[in-house]
């Protein structure tokens, strides 16, 4: 029996930050199945890349050895007789198309079997469908963006994404959005906040001009925004960050950051939560005692009483006030203590 295959949900940067720090952190299940974190552990720096994001309305093609083919709008299989904005009729028509790349898919990956489902996915854009964009100038077509392997009727199977950049066949108008301009930006998650603003230039730029309606010669046509996707551990992480211009969408952008100020926070956490200075919290917290979590909040808040008491003059230097840098403070002392806990 045909089954959607949802596509995910996008989400917003600071949730796949949470989400990827969760991953970075995470060592296992205790005794009782609890998750375990280690807040010591290296972060990482991750390179996302962006893709633009088209406004139109999500769409699929997918296909199992048993059900054969169907198609679907984000969140029903849809037919001819219960179309959405035409895709249904679009790809009835280009069925053999479909099935062609499909089965190029099925063959390049030998963990497909005979119960895997493959799902093209993209968006559906053009005349009719969206206003206000760059892309609803030009006829209609589909766009892919992702292709996953999954078993809707195996609870126990992990789904996963394949690589998507060959899926295309022009002469059908199916496009796909890695054949246009896309970004690149490192993402230190030590203090991801500084990444932000990169993110918010790209954002403007593909708004004030979409890139994939100027290279079908929409000039000036507005864009919708960049997804953003980075693979770590295993998982795809992706998020959205739109433009605020057209107002169909809704949105916030993606706040802006100082980061100057970042910069100066990072040196002073560097300067003022010292190796010294943890061992004097441990003295005057714990005392003779074994390092205990339960206690962490009164360590830290000690941290934070004593360099604001000692190192207030270096704040007022540099700006900084308390809520500034308190935050930052909990976090490095968190990584300090897990680390000198695990040493004990």
């Amino acid at each position: 029996m045909k089954k959607h295959v949802s596509y995910p949900k996008i989400s917003q940067f600071r949730n796949v930050v949470s989400s990827i720090n969760r991953e970075i952190t995470f060592t296992g299940l205790d005794e009782d199945g609890n998750a375990i974190y280690n807040p010591s552990i290296k972060k990482p720096i991750l390179t996302f890349k962006g893709t633009v994001k088209l406004h139109g309305t999500n769409a699929s093609v997918c296909f199992n050895s048993k059900d054969g083919f169907w198609i679907q709008s984000r969140n029903n299989i849809i037919t001819l007789e219960n179309d959405n904005a035409g895709f249904a009729f679009f790809a009835e028509n280009r069925k053999s198309e479909f099935l062609t790349l499909l089965e190029i898919l099925a063959d390049e990956d030998d963990d497909i079997d005979s119960e895997c489902t493959i799902s093209i996915y993209g968006e559906w854009a053009g005349k009719g469908i969206q206003k206000s964009v760059g892309i609803s100038e030009l006829e209609k077509a589909f766009y892919v963006f992702g292709v996953k392997v999954s078993k809707p009727q195996d609870e126990e199977f992990n789904a996963y994404w394949i690589d998507s950049s060959n899926v295309r066949n022009a002469e059908c108008r199916i496009f796909n959005v890695e054949d246009y301009e896309t970004y690149s930006i490192d993402v230190d998650f030590n203090m991801p906040q500084l990444a932000q603003n990169k993110f918010g230039e790209i954002t403007e730029k593909v708004e004030n001009e979409c890139p994939i309606s100027k290279a079908f010669g929409i000039d000036n046509g507005l864009g919708e925004g960049v997804v953003w996707s980075v693979e770590y551990k295993d998982s795809v992480h992706r998020f959205k960050v739109k433009g605020d211009k057209h107002s169909v969408t809704k949105v916030k952008k993606l706040a802006s950051v100082d980061v100057e100020k970042l910069k100066t926070i990072q040196d002073f956490i560097n300067y003022s939560v010292t190796e010294n200075r943890f061992n004097q919290a441990i003295e005057n917290v714990f005392r003779k005692e074994d390092l205990d979590v339960k206690k962490m909040g009164d360590f830290i808040r000690w941290f934070v009483k004593d360099i604001a008491s000692e190192e207030m003059d270096t704040m007022v230097e540099n700006g900084l006030e308390p809520k500034d840098v308190n935050k930052y403070i909990s976090t490095k002392v968190r990584e300090m203590f897990f680390k000198a806990q695990s040493e004990y």
